[in-house]
């Protein structure tokens, strides 16, 4: 297929090669889209994509951003004959490189069939949801449970260091009962080595966590775990970890009790 691939940093690039291996052909602008204003530029701005998309086809966005937004920019390329597909992302740079992303999508099941293939170049979890929109639902719940599992292990260490136990040997030791998820494995020993290269940075937590409590103030959802993830994402981008992976939620506990490692 022809291709127009918008958006090429940390996730992106990996994704866009994937689909090259796959023998797509691409046409790529290399612009950040990371938000809802972003996305809305993309396809409403004066060079955007509504002037010059024709009846059928298809724009995928696979950003993060608004639900509400996206039914509203489906809505109006549905005017013009033109379908979209929102189809959010989970599982880092790493599984972007590898072609293993959990992919989460939203929109008519027509269009989502017809657009599988592609998503088979790029992920190996891929579910339709839903309608427009419901992919971006979808992965504010995927942010609210990796974001409260993140803090669950930060937590962990934090008590484990601070009783005199071993952090290390505990993550051993619950990495074999109901508590060993992927979180622990791989975040907990980057937060055990103070390791924050990004894979997932901070910034774009903080704004996904926005996106989610915008949400549950818009569906009058009590998320109260999620409030505390927004609120260690703060202080974190307030401390200056924006650029950060996202498991440096470990710092922000550590600060609040004057622990550095």
């Amino acid at each position: 297929m022809k291709i127009g691939f918008i958006g090429s940093g940390i996730m992106g690039r990996p994704m866009a090669e994937n689909l090259l291996r796959a023998g797509h052909q691409l046409f790529v602008y290399g612009r950040v889209v990371s938000d809802t204003t972003d996305v809305e530029q993309i396809i409403f701005g004066d060079r955007g994509l509504i002037h010059g998309a024709k009846p059928g086809h298809t724009i995928v966005d696979m950003s993060t951003v608004s639900p509400a937004a996206t039914r509203r920019i489906a809505a109006a390329l549905a005017e013009r004959g033109v379908h979209m597909l929102d189809a959010p992302v989970s599982g880092g740079e790493v599984a972007a490189r590898e072609g293993t992303l959990s992919i989460m999508v939203g929109g008519e099941a027509p269009i989502f069939e017809r657009v599988r293939p592609l998503f088979e170049a790029l992920g190996k979890n891929i579910v339709h949801v839903g309608g427009h929109g419901a992919g971006q639902v979808v992965k504010c719940c995927n942010q609210v449970v990796v974001g409260l599992t993140f803090e669950g292990v930060a937590e962990a260490i934090l008590l484990a260091r601070r009783n005199g136990v071993d952090p290390a040997k505990m993550r051993e030791a619950l990495l074999g009962g109901f508590a060993g998820s992927r979180i622990l494995e791989v975040h907990g020993q980057r937060m055990l080595d103070s390791n924050y290269k990004p894979g997932f940075k901070v910034k774009l937590h903080h704004k996904d966590m926005a996106i989610v409590m915008d949400n549950a103030q818009e569906t009058a959802t009590p998320l109260p775990g999620a409030a505390l993830i927004a609120q260690q994402m703060n202080a974190l981008m307030g401390a200056g970890d924006s650029e950060l992976d996202s498991s440096a939620i470990m710092r922000a506990l550590e600060r609040l009790v004057g622990d550095t490692k």
